[in-house]
């Protein structure tokens, strides 16, 4: 086991990432904030993202001090938004509860809004060094091969089982120095070397032990049987657009797709879409062609309607927090990627 540990720190500091702007730091604020980013998300994506928010919240405080709206709206685009709020709701958190200051354990973190254990650990040992197991998607999959496992990992004994085993790996000596590097290298390997799809098994510094490369078929690793069923949900989005070329927006209700980005009005069908109009203004709508945003177990297929309506007539269309906003300040808000994509195309 100390033999792993001992590989992998030694594989990290020749051939793992360094220049990534929240390596290097034990700011437990940055490391937090690049952690809940890259869940689910590519590092090219993030690398657009981070720097932005924190020229913006530059701190815990700054970032717990501001509006829902404004964290929704510097994330907009970036995805699964419930992550955005979960992270406003950790700040103050943090600064209500800890006094602005992360605490210094990964039992602590997980007491916190949006931090489960494998990002309590990443936290805790990038930033206190703490001997705490991080197993994120990259690290199962790591973990899996080298070992050949081939329990099913949806059931919740083989994970804990697989918990079991990386806290059995950790690095004994030095543990403050050893941590950061130790856990920055499963990561590296799991998202450059041992990678989902074609391995590069001759690259990797556990080849000569892994069970999965021996066997030849690194890519049955990790087994997990339980699937996600995808869906197709159809929306009809109303573009209502006033006198002045004003859109129509009001925040998405929680829970729920989108939940609290500002959207236009959402129906189920072009019959309630048309509901919401005059009955004169039914044959002068414009019908956008149809195009799909795919989410992670979800196929959205979008269908937008454009309405030229009166900013007094207009009702209904999302209560009394919707608004009417031009192209100077809807760019501001928390928008569904594919809906800032579609006003920015159309202008409005």
């Amino acid at each position: 086991m100390t033999l792993f540990s001992e590989r992998m720190i030694a594989w990290q500091r020749s051939h793992g990432r360094h220049g990534l702007p929240w390596q290097g730091t034990r700011d437990p604020y940055r490391v937090w904030l690049s952690e809940i980013m890259l869940q689910q998300t590519q590092v090219t994506t993030v690398l657009e993202y981070y720097p932005r928010f924190l020229a913006r919240f530059a701190d815990v405080a700054a970032l717990a001090a501001a509006s829902e709206g404004d964290v929704m709206a510097l994330w907009s685009g970036l995805g699964y938004y419930s992550r955005a709020r979960n992270l406003h709701r950790c700040a103050q958190e943090v600064v209500s509860r800890f006094g602005g200051h992360f605490p210094p354990s990964a039992e602590l973190l997980q007491t916190l809004p949006g931090i489960g254990r494998s990002t309590a650990a990443a936290i805790a040992a990038f930033c206190f060094g703490e001997r705490a197991a991080i197993l994120d998607g990259n690290v199962k999959r790591v973990l899996t091969r080298y070992f050949g496992i081939s329990d099913d990992m949806a059931v919740l004994a083989n994970e804990r089982a697989l918990w079991q085993r990386a806290e059995g790996l950790l690095p004994v000596a030095n543990p403050r120095e050893a941590m950061p590097v130790y856990t920055q290298s499963l990561m590296d390997l799991g998202a450059t070397v041992c990678t989902l799809r074609r391995p590069v098994c001759m690259l990797c510094p556990l080849s000569a032990d892994c069970v999965a490369t021996h066997e030849g078929e690194p890519e049955r690793y990790p087994v997990k049987t339980k699937r996600l069923k995808r869906t197709q949900l159809d929306l009809w989005l109303l573009q209502a657009v006033d006198e002045k070329g004003r859109v129509w927006l009001a925040p998405r209700p929680a829970p729920g797709i989108w939940a609290g980005l500002h959207c236009m009005p959402a129906f189920a069908s072009r019959e309630e879409l048309l509901a919401l109009l005059p009955p004169l203004e039914h044959e002068r709508v414009v019908e956008h062609t149809p195009f799909m945003h795919v989410l992670t177990h979800r196929d959205l297929y979008l269908r937008v309607v454009t309405a030229q309506v009166s900013d007094s007539a207009f009702a209904g269309g999302g209560g009394a927090e919707g608004g009417w906003f031009d192209e100077a300040q809807w760019p501001a808000l928390g928008l569904p990627a594919p809906v800032r994509r579609f006003l920015e195309v159309t202008g409005s």
